[in-house]
């Protein structure tokens, strides 16, 4: 590139580049790349649940893409048709969305807080009334036998819904008993969900003295007591640190494997990615886009190249960027997006220069420019034209620690 112009510094983040354009002439470029790794599991039920790092193992992002299952396309455990959830006075949650989970897959719903993503699993879980349209579920009408579901489903919502005054055990017990199991059956399952979870050791224990994380498997482990045929799971790994959200990831893919199918929400692209069978990205009550994580990034059909301006005067840079861009031949297409603008283009990497010069030229600061491969990210940029940030939950209040003691179940 031209010294004259300035110069591009980028930075290789897994399957991005991130390119900080700077003036002057060059100082350095500089790739850097994370190691991989790998997870372990020691079985699904009767193992524990542990993350561990093995850079012995190196697999390529491609493959860490859960792939998908041999289920009947028309066998679908979950039928949603033309649902709306309107809460007073006028706020329509959830706008006339349809879609089906086939029987054996891990299904997500991606999308922001707001979504509509809890909404819609309340519908299906029986929590609350739809306003219209059709949710069914193994073949049961939500409206028609409510309690017919709640037997074959498991629910973990995204607030963790454990006791802080009972022990990890008497809290599996407690489940137990709501869901009826036979009395001589729950020693033997609350010792398998304990293992499952890795949490022997600190099953009699006040939960209100686990970590985070500890919490997070506990409340898993009680929507597992009734062995589902569904599994839903509402932001299964919000507040989690990595290596948590990791084994959590390793857990459920081992619950699929053994065949039981599993619904979550989520707002963590990476977790869509690794995860999904298939998925529906979904904001603003509308279901934006559907098929599986390679689809939806294959639909983009072009490399993306993201940039955002500083304020220089320009009244419109976005506007002005588009005019000034629209000579290059090999860009696809130019986006407003939230920021900045979003270029899609094939063999992007060599149109940079390009790129730069023009922006140059028609007297455009760049602040940030960022190429990448198609990802998640760049699907919802493109359905919704705006990207979608992470928000982190406060982790819910503890009982405190002078509340009376119950008595022990």
């Amino acid at each position: 590139m031209d010294p004259r112009f300035g110069h591009i510094t980028a930075v290789a983040l897994g399957g991005s580049v991130r390119c900080t354009y700077e003036a002057g002439p060059p100082r350095s470029c500089v790739f850097e790349k994370q190691k991989p790794g790998s997870l372990k599991s020691h079985g699904p039920l009767g193992g524990r649940m542990t993350a561990q790092a093995s850079t012995s193992v190196s697999k390529s992002r491609s493959a860490s893409i859960a792939s998908p299952r041999l289920t009947a396309e028309g066998d679908a455990i979950i039928h949603v048709e033309n649902l709306v959830k309107v809460y007073d006075p006028d706020i329509r949650a959830v706008d006339g969305i349809s879609f089906e989970v086939r029987r054996g897959e891990i299904f997500g719903f991606l999308g922001p807080n707001g979504a509509g993503k809890t909404t819609t699993i309340k519908v299906i879980t029986t929590l609350i009334k739809k306003t219209s349209g059709t949710a069914i579920v193994d073949g049961i009408d939500v409206d028609k036998d409510p309690a017919g579901i709640r037997k074959i489903i498991g629910y973990a919502a995204q607030e963790v819904g454990i006791d802080d005054e009972l022990t990890g055990r008497e809290n599996l017990r407690l489940q137990c008993a709501l869901y009826h199991l036979p009395k001589e059956e729950r020693d033997g399952r609350i010792s398998e969900m304990l293992k499952a979870i890795d949490l022997e050791e600190a099953a009699d224990r006040r939960a209100g003295t686990y970590s985070g994380g500890m919490r997070k498997r506990l409340d898993l482990a009680m929507a597992l007591i009734p062995h589902p045929k569904v599994l839903f799971l509402d932001e299964p790994t919000t507040g989690l640190d990595p290596q948590n959200r990791a084994a959590v990831w390793d857990y459920l893919r081992g619950l699929n494997e053994q065949g039981m199918t599993i619904f979550l929400t989520t707002q963590y692209m990476e977790e869509a990615d690794r995860l999904a069978d298939r998925l529906c990205i979904i904001d603003h009550g509308h279901i934006m886009a559907e098929g599986t994580p390679a689809s939806l990034k294959g639909s983009i059909g072009a490399d993306v190249v993201t940039l955002s301006f500083k304020e220089n005067g320009t009244p419109n840079p976005n506007a002005a960027a588009k005019a000034a861009l629209a000579r290059i031949h090999g860009i696809r297409e130019i986006q407003e997006v939230d920021g900045g603008i979003a270029i899609y283009a094939q063999d992007a990497p060599a149109l940079i220069q390009q790129i730069v010069l023009a922006l140059n030229d028609a007297h455009l600061d760049i602040a940030e420019l960022t190429l990448t491969h198609p990802t998640l990210d760049d699907v919802f940029m493109k359905y919704t034209g705006r990207k979608m940030r992470t928000e982190e939950v406060t982790p819910q209040r503890r009982t405190p620690w002078g509340a009376r003691r119950r008595r022990p179940m």
